[in-house]
């Protein structure tokens, strides 16, 4: 019996240390076949004169792999790490979309409701197309409802002028000068105001204002203690990126930080890589903070609503472009399918895609930019895009032997 009960024994630890080494192996075999991209990363990084920049490739319980290159602030001799607080400008939206999909779930708005039942103030948009009723929270989601895609009219371009409105009151002097430009729901175009009138919407609908819903029913519930709106908390300043435009071959500091005003909720959020992780885990159906269970800050339902295409935009018949609520959809004819987004503001510049089908994301950030984006101009991100993106697909959809 004791000799049995041994066996038993034997074999149980055994399994359990299989158990315990089987996530490390995984990780592993999975980075591996990241080793072109992670290549990719250094090489463009540096010969494009990007001062600083960081990637991540993760899957649903954490980082799988990582890599940095150059400086968060040159002039300090602070590197790039996890703990560098990057800009994600426009990645903000999928926040801000997540956050109405909160209330929609809560039952205090429907995505079809008018945006006018919130926001009022928008039935003095001038629209050729109908009436301002028209217009509704899923067509501003998808990008859709047909508004500018500059948050200013005019103007915002010389020094003097702040950086974004400041004001709820400035847009609202605005919106007798703004115009509806095709008929609403028919396509997609890119609307910086849009997301700026879901935030506005959150903000009224919850009674208080808008970062600080965001910070108590999603940052924190991700486990995001490192990330924030706009302006940098005095404790995190030392990890604070800067960033750079590239004139006449040399890059320039803008600054540590600037503010978004009331244009938050479309592109001030700032946050480590390492947060950001957290965020993609979630997106991929792990475990907010490892605590938390996989359907908070939003129902897992909810989340692959935000992935279905609401409007086309472009593409081929094997590989087909969409807007969902929230997220770009890239749609292959096999089935399979990517979801993402970007951010550019000031000389910053990042993108994330998850892919569901293999549980794994990539997403970077760089700190620098050309002041003009010619043909010549350097660094030329887009290449670098490009050049991740298409290492990444070849990674995520390749057969399982490669």
């Amino acid at each position: 019996m004791a000799h049995g009960a041994r066996r038993v024994g034997g074999a149980a630890m055994v399994l359990a240390i299989m158990v315990s080494i089987y996530p490390a192996l995984a990780r592993a075999q999975t980075a591996a076949k990241f080793t072109d991209l992670k290549s990719f990363f250094s090489q463009s990084v540096a010969e494009e004169g990007i001062v600083g920049a960081g990637m991540y490739i993760v899957g649903p319980s954490g980082v799988i792999d990582s890599a940095f290159a150059g400086y968060a602030d040159r002039d300090s001799g602070r590197k790039a790490n996890g703990a560098t607080i990057w800009h994600w400008a426009s990645i903000t939206k999928t926040f801000t979309a997540i956050a109405i999909m909160q209330l929609r779930d809560r039952g205090q708005l429907a995505i079809d409701d008018p945006i006018l039942k919130y926001v009022p103030e928008l039935s003095e948009v001038h629209n050729p197309f109908g009436p301002m009723s028209q217009v509704t929270i899923r067509q501003l989601l998808s990008h859709s409802a047909g508004f500018r895609s500059g948050t200013w009219p005019w103007g915002g371009d010389k020094p003097w002028h702040p950086f974004e409105p400041t004001k709820w009151t400035q847009l609202v002097a605005m919106i007798p000068y703004t115009e509806i430009e095709f008929q609403p729901g028919s396509k997609f175009q890119y609307s910086n105001p849009g997301y700026v009138f879901l935030g506005e919407t959150i903000a009224r609908l919850a009674g208080e204002d808008f970062e600080v819903y965001m910070q108590k029913n999603v940052l924190s519930p991700l486990g995001m203690t490192h990330s924030y709106y706009d302006i940098t908390p005095y404790h995190l300043l030392g990890d604070r990126s800067n960033n750079y435009y590239v004139k006449d071959g040399k890059a320039v500091a803008n600054g540590l930080d600037f503010d978004t005003g009331i244009t938050t909720s479309n592109g001030g959020l700032n946050s480590p890589l390492s947060d950001m992780a957290l965020y993609l885990s979630f997106l991929l159906g792990g475990k907010a903070d490892g605590r938390i269970g996989g359907d908070y800050p939003l129902a897992r339902a909810s989340l692959e609503e935000m992935w279905k295409p609401v409007v086309p935009g472009g593409g081929t018949a094997a590989k087909k472009g969409s807007v969902g609520l929230g997220y770009f959809i890239t749609d292959y004819a096999d089935g399979d399918q990517l979801i993402g987004h970007t951010g550019s503001q000031a000389a910053f510049r990042s993108f994330f895609w998850i892919h569901p089908r293999s549980k794994t994301a990539i997403i970077a950030v760089f700190n620098t930019s050309a002041e003009s984006e010619g043909a010549e101009a350097k660094p030329r991100i887009g290449r670098v895009f490009n050049g991740l993106n298409e290492r990444f697909e070849a990674a995520v959809r390749c057969s399982s032997t490669c």
